[in-house]
């Protein structure tokens, strides 16, 4: 059982406007991501790339949170959460009109650039708002807060595949090399999240509760700093924390990079018909965050985690035996396990840290890097053993989580 209690509130009212908008940031950035799996298969085809190179797609975007994870903590430490959002918003928006040009030369390494800057926009925007959700309201119901807008990081996680597929494969002629519609597409997009980094300038964010100046601890609530005198790597949780969430994410970049090829290649799926099952691929993945919230009322988040680190191990087993439609499904229900994952980790490797919260969230948001590399391992499988086979490899992620959620999460004091 967890120590959260129904007494407890999920926010305040003063916080609703300002949860509503930061909220919106995760489905925001749920359906860039997704949007660029869709990219990766595009480019396959229109500029003649295998799976390994197409990997670089994964690679610009995932590879920019080891580089801005840092910076960004840094600016959010100094100028704040609303700043730190708008900042991110701008990146996010000068990397989607960088698409334009890039369409206009055919370039694949300028569209590389202008993936970086999204991502560098992305990791902004993950690493503030993950503690900016944490800090609107109690600290001990920051686990349901970022779970739930996690939840709405699965709505854009299904808009994206949703999208791109309409926008990229809708109209695409077999052999055809035009780019229109990718330029088309990241141009609107662009627009898009500049109107909202405009009318999030407007909102008025109410004073938040520093974590580290809390008067009266509760040595179960998160943030709360139970050992002021230990450097940030000496908690051992924040390490394993951020081992967990490389191999997290590494895992699920290779997972939904390689998403729409097992649909094309063992399946018989045409392109457009496995870009629509990718959207219910994400429909899971938003279902696990609603059940895995819930039950998070009446099962430890560390056990929850574990227990869906297992379920991911069985259903890869299963999607690498490439047997129709059972591994299939057993491809769908990898996103339904991978659900709580990013923010569980995230919430429980925040726990206890004071004022180094915001530096840990950070180094937590840089562990995203492990998707900037994990695909390209997955595709050179892929490209050698077979797609079906290729999904052996995430295993290895799974088993990390679990020694993560079983035995290291705990607080050493």
């Amino acid at each position: 059982m967890n120590n959260l209690t129904p007494k407890v509130p999920f926010t305040d009212k003063r916080f609703l406007i300002t949860l509503v908008f930061v909220t919106s940031l995760f489905m925001f950035w749920g359906i860039a991501i997704t949007m660029a799996d869709v990219l990766n298969k595009h480019f396959q085809q229109t500029m003649s790339l295998s799976k390994s190179q197409s990997a670089f797609v994964q690679f610009a975007v995932f590879g920019a949170y080891a580089v801005m994870g840092i910076p960004a903590g840094l600016f959010m430490k100094r100028f704040g959460y609303k700043r730190g959002v708008l900042l991110g918003l701008s990146l996010f928006a000068v990397g989607a009109f960088l698409f334009i040009p890039a369409a206009n030369v055919s370039s694949f390494a300028f569209f590389g650039v202008a993936l970086f800057i999204v991502g560098c926009g992305l990791s902004t925007l993950e690493t503030v708002a993950h503690p900016f959700v944490a800090s609107l309201g109690d600290q001990r119901t920051s686990d349901q807060r970022i779970n739930f807008a996690q939840s709405f990081n699965a709505v854009g996680a299904m808009l994206g595949p949703a999208i791109g597929s309409y926008f990229l494969f809708g109209k695409h002629v077999e052999g055809s090399t035009d780019l229109t519609s990718v330029k088309v597409l990241y141009a609107v997009i662009g627009l898009v999240i500049l109107l909202v980094a405009v009318s999030f300038s407007f909102v008025k964010v109410p004073p938040t509760t520093d974590p580290h100046v809390v008067s009266a601890a509760d040595a179960n609530a998160v943030n709360i700093d139970v050992a002021p005198d230990k450097k940030l790597f000496d908690h051992r949780h924040f390490v394993w924390a951020v081992a967990a969430q490389f191999f997290n994410v590494a895992a699920q970049a290779g997972t939904w990079a390689f998403f729409i090829n097992y649909g094309h290649e063992k399946m018989g799926f045409s392109d457009e018909k496995a870009g629509h099952f990718m959207v219910v691929f994400m429909g899971m993945m938003l279902a696990g965050r609603f059940i895995g919230t819930f039950l998070m009322r009446i099962i430890a988040p560390n056990k929850l985690l574990a227990i869906f680190a297992i379920g991911n191990i069985i259903m890869c087993i299963i999607v690498a035996q490439g047997q129709g439609w059972l591994s299939f499904i057993a491809l769908l229900m990898i996103n339904f396990f991978f659900s709580i994952m990013f923010p569980t980790i995230f919430s429980l490797g925040l726990k206890n840290l004071g004022a180094r919260t915001q530096q840990a969230a950070s180094f937590l948001s840089m562990g995203v890097v492990g998707g900037a590399f994990f695909p390209f391992i997955m595709g050179a499988l892929a490209d050698r053993v077979g797609i079906a086979n290729a999904y052996y490899a995430p295993i290895i992620c799974y088993l990390v989580i679990f020694l993560f959620s079983y035995k290291f999460y705990k607080v050493k004091h």
